[in-house]
């Protein structure tokens, strides 16, 4: 058996696996420890209490002054709901405010942040959520923002921005009795020419009425619904809310499908050490899936009609 490297602060890391990959996350601030543990929890990250082999992907957590030098001559680009991304052959480094992630290389990434963030912060949860996705795109796990639910073991993504109803929707879907993969994040890889698509959060965070905040639950936990490890997307519903009381769902191309997966996945273009296998990735989802535009309106909420329109849309 090979001998695991044991750090003399044991309370300050942790082991991990998902998708059959071995995750080590360390840091030496241990209030700072604790976030990215409680962090870890909501995620379907599994824990390993004695691995059996060195780990695939190293990840270090820790509270500094000095900032990270970054390389100006990278080429630079903003990122969605703010930050600064830097990137040039293998390297890659992320500003978000007071947060600096760097992917050293392989898959050996630092995450430093400038202060200890407080709890209730989101500052720790994107600089963790941007470092693991990082290190998994290197061994053909790419991330995608969008909610997946499983009928009769077809994966349905549905793809879309924050605040476009995946949360919602998928809710309606596992009321109605479907499984689920996640509500806000999946990990996409290429299966012997299928793609297959996983959970990466697994509770659900879904806003009410009035309320500032969003309620966050397991679906497995309140309604007993299942919880898919993984399947075969074959829908896929670029959502948007219309603000009507009409749904309306109006088929793609898979030109179409392709434009607006590249618009869901920044990552495929921007993350050049891994684009070539990024954009296969999403060109095999565009012909294995047939895909909709859904201009959800409220009528969606209204019980079993989400799960009527799309079990018609399967079965086309």
């Amino acid at each position: 058996m090979e001998v695991i490297q044991v750090f003399d602060r044991p309370a300050s890391q942790g082991f991990y696996s998902v998708a059959g990959r071995l995750l080590f996350i360390e840091s030496i601030d241990l209030e700072l420890r604790n976030l990215i543990v409680d962090l870890f929890a909501g995620w379907q990250l599994t824990p390993v209490s004695l691995p059996d082999r060195s780990p695939d992907i190293r990840i270090s957590f820790s509270c500094t002054s000095e900032s990270p030098r970054i390389p100006r001559q990278l080429d630079q680009f903003e990122v969605a709901e703010g930050g600064i991304c830097y990137t040039g052959g293998s390297e890659l480094y992320l500003e978000l405010g007071d947060a600096v992630v760097h992917l050293e290389s392989g898959s050996s990434v630092r995450v430093s942040f400038s202060e200890l963030p407080r709890v209730g912060n989101p500052l720790p949860g994107r600089a963790a959520s941007f470092a693991v996705c990082a290190a998994l795109r290197r061994y053909g796990l790419f991330d995608m923002h969008s909610a997946g639910v499983v009928e009769s073991g077809r994966g349905v993504l549905i793809i879309g921005p924050s605040g476009s109803g995946k949360s919602t929707l998928a809710l309606e879907l596992v009321k109605a009795g479907w499984s689920y993969l996640s509500d806000d994040e999946l990990l996409l890889s290429l299966v012997d020419g299928v793609v297959e698509a996983r959970g990466f959060r697994s509770f659900f965070a879904v806003s009410e009425a009035g309320a500032a905040f969003k309620h966050c639950f397991e679906p497995e936990t309140v309604f007993g619904s299942r919880r898919t490890e993984q399947a075969p997307p074959r829908l896929l519903l670029f959502s948007r809310l219309n603000g009507s009381a009409r749904s309306e769902l109006s088929s793609l191309t898979q030109a179409e499908t392709m434009t607006r997966l590249l618009r869901a996945c920044p990552w495929a273009t921007y993350d050049r050490a891994v684009a070539g296998d990024n954009l296969e990735l999403l060109s095999t989802l565009a012909r294995q899936a047939c895909s909709f535009d859904l201009s959800a309106g409220r009528d969606l909420l209204n019980p079993g009609l989400a799960a009527s329109l799309l079990s018609g849309a399967l079965r086309s």
